[in-house]
C-alpha cells in the first residue's frame, strides 16, 4: 500500500464548468478592436513620426476622449492565452476589421471618381485625417481619388456651333487643353521654365494679353503676375513629390461673340516637399478660363490661335504678399513667409462656388490642404 492516499477524481461536471470558465476568460482577455477615432489618432501620429516632424509642430486633435485600458485577466491558463496572442500577432487577419491600424486610406481608397459632369452642389467631405508622406503625398486629401495629369482634362465631343464648323470647334478645344496642360502640368513649367507651348496657342493680335504675359515671366510683380495663368514653383524652395498632379474639373463650349467660346474650370493639387525634409504639403490652384476661337473669314485674327477672354485663379496654401512669380507653399517645419492673410477662411477644394474676379491683393486662410 502506498504511503500517500490517492487524490480524488474530478467529476465531469466540474471539468465542464472549468472549460467554460476558461473559454470565457480567453475571450475577455483577447485584444479589443480600438475605436475608429483611436485608430485615426494613432495613424496620424505614426505618419508624423515617419515625416520626422518635431512634436512642437504637431497639430493637436480638436477633441479627445479619455479611456482606461482594460488589463487582461490572467488565470491558470495564461500560457494558452499567450499562445493565442502569438498566433494573432503572426496572422492579424484572423481578427475582424483592421484593429491595429495597419492599413491606411492611402493604401485602400483608390477608386477613381467619375468625371465631373456639372458644377458640384457642395464641397467634398473630409473623410480622412491621414498625414501626407513621401510615399502617400495625397493621403488625407479629397484629391486622393481624383484623376491625374493630362488625362484628367477631358474635352467634350466637338459639334458645329454658330458659324463655326465641327473642325473649328475641335481646334478650339484642343488649343485650350494645350494651354491648360502646359501652364499647369508640364514639369518644366512647374519648375519655373518658360511655358512655350501655352504662349504659342495665344493670338498675338489680341491687344496686351500675350505681351503682358511675357512681361510677367521676365519681370514678375504685383501688376504683372504670371501666377494668374501659370503654376510655377521655385525649385530652390519646393519640389514636386513624384510626377503626379491631381486634377478635377470640366470643359464646355458654346457660341461666342465672334466664333466658338470654350469654358474651362479646373482645380490642380500639387504635393510638394523641400530639401531633405520628409514633410509633405500641398498647394491647390483653381483655374477658370474662357477662350475664343474667332472666325478668320469674318474677323482680323490669327488663324489657329485662341484669344483669352477671361482668366481667374485661386491659390490655396501659398505665401501672401509675395510677387516673385512663384507659388510658395507653407511647411509646418519652416518659418512662415510672406504677410499674414487678411481674407476670410476658405476651402480650396470647394468647387461648388463660382470663382469671382481674381484679386491678387486678397489672401485667404485655407481650411485644409
Amino acid at each position: 500500500m502506498s504511503d500517500h492516499p490517492e487524490r480524488p477524481s474530478v467529476p465531469d461536471d466540474v471539468w465542464e464548468r472549468f472549460a467554460r470558465d476558461s473559454e470565457r476568460d480567453i475571450r475577455a482577455s483577447a485584444p479589443k478592436e480600438p475605436s475608429a477615432r483611436a485608430r485615426l489618432v494613432t495613424q496620424r501620429l505614426r505618419r508624423q513620426d515617419e515625416q520626422g516632424v518635431r512634436p512642437g509642430t504637431w497639430r493637436a486633435p480638436t477633441a479627445s476622449t479619455g479611456r482606461r485600458a482594460r488589463r487582461p485577466i490572467w488565470t491558470v491558463i495564461g500560457v494558452l492565452v499567450a499562445a493565442a496572442v502569438a498566433v494573432v500577432a503572426m496572422r492579424p487577419s484572423l481578427l475582424p476589421g483592421d484593429p491595429f491600424g495597419t492599413r491606411s486610406a492611402a493604401d485602400t481608397d483608390t477608386a477613381r471618381l467619375p468625371a465631373e459632369s456639372g458644377q458640384p452642389t457642395a464641397p467634398p467631405s473630409s473623410t480622412s485625417t491621414d498625414i501626407p508622406t513621401l510615399q502617400h503625398p495625397f493621403a488625407g486629401s479629397p484629391a486622393l481619388n481624383w484623376a491625374e495629369g493630362e488625362s484628367a482634362i477631358v474635352t467634350p465631343r466637338a459639334e458645329p456651333v454658330g458659324t463655326m464648323t465641327k473642325s473649328q470647334v475641335a481646334t478650339a478645344l484642343r488649343l485650350t487643353k494645350t494651354l491648360l496642360v502646359d501652364a499647369n502640368l508640364n514639369p518644366d513649367t512647374l519648375s519655373g521654365k518658360r511655358p512655350t507651348a501655352a504662349l504659342d496657342v495665344l493670338d498675338p493680335q489680341q491687344p496686351s494679353v500675350l505681351s503682358d504675359l511675357k512681361k510677367s515671366l521676365a519681370t514678375p510683380s504685383q501688376k504683372y503676375d504670371p501666377l494668374l495663368l501659370i503654376s510655377r514653383f521655385d525649385p530652390r524652395q519646393a519640389r514636386l513629390v513624384g510626377k503626379t498632379v491631381k486634377v478635377r474639373g470640366r470643359t464646355t463650349f458654346s457660341a461666342g461673340d465672334h466664333g466658338v467660346r470654350v469654358h474651362a474650370d479646373y482645380t490642380f493639387v500639387y504635393a510638394l516637399s523641400r530639401g531633405d525634409s520628409k514633410e509633405v504639403t500641398r498647394t491647390i490652384v483653381r483655374r477658370v478660363i474662357d477662350t475664343e476661337l474667332d472666325d478668320p473669314a469674318r474677323y482680323q485674327v490669327t488663324a489657329g490661335r485662341i484669344q483669352l477672354i477671361r482668366y481667374d485663379s485661386y491659390w490655396g496654401n501659398t505665401a501672401c504678399g509675395v510677387y516673385d512669380g512663384y507659388l510658395h507653399p507653407q511647411f509646418l517645419s519652416a518659418a512662415p513667409s510672406g504677410t499674414d492673410p487678411t481674407g476670410p477662411t476658405s476651402d480650396p477644394y470647394d468647387r461648388s462656388k463660382d470663382l469671382g474676379k481674381a484679386d491678387s491683393k486678397t489672401c485667404e486662410t485655407v481650411s485644409r490642404t
